[in-house]
């Protein structure tokens, strides 16, 4: 009975902890971006607007970055990020970042492939295409984690 009650009360406190220790994770993400992409750094100003902590590396060898991150060719966009164990590629909004974070998924992150027009950091005026953000595994499998218009 002592072992049941114990069971559960460290159950309890388990579930209770961990949305608090993803919520500390959530913000603080590490940018590498090419030192003259100008949509990167609006990205990140995105970023920084909605609370996260930005931490940016500038490089000149992205391939390497996302060649190590597990990254294929049809995830890839212009920056990669990391935050807690997850990868985020591309133009990926803060809001999709806080519920990755938030419902902590068995993924290996979050891809905005391209550059679509009205993603974060590339905003140009009136226009904005419809994109998905993916979400993917090790093996470079997808599935739409949302979608944004």
């Amino acid at each position: 009975m002592k072992k049941q009650i114990l069971g559960l009360a460290l159950t309890a406190t388990l579930g209770f902890s961990t949305p608090l220790l993803a919520a500390g994770v959530a913000q603080s993400i590490h940018v590498y971006k090419s030192p003259t992409c100008t949509c990167c750094t609006a990205w990140i100003d995105h970023l920084e607007s909605n609370g996260f902590d930005v931490e940016s590396t500038d490089t000149q060898n992205m391939n390497r970055i996302k060649i190590d991150a597990g990254l294929t060719r049809n995830l890839a966009s212009c920056h990669t990020a990391f935050v807690g164990d997850y990868v985020i590629e591309g133009h990926v909004p803060a809001e999709d970042i806080r519920q990755l974070i938030a419902n902590a998924p068995k993924a290996r992150g979050l891809a905005v492939p391209g550059m679509p027009a009205g993603s974060p950091g590339m905003e140009m005026g009136d226009r904005k295409d419809h994109y998905e953000v993916l979400m993917f595994n090790d093996k470079g499998q997808t599935k739409v984690f949302s979608e944004h218009n």
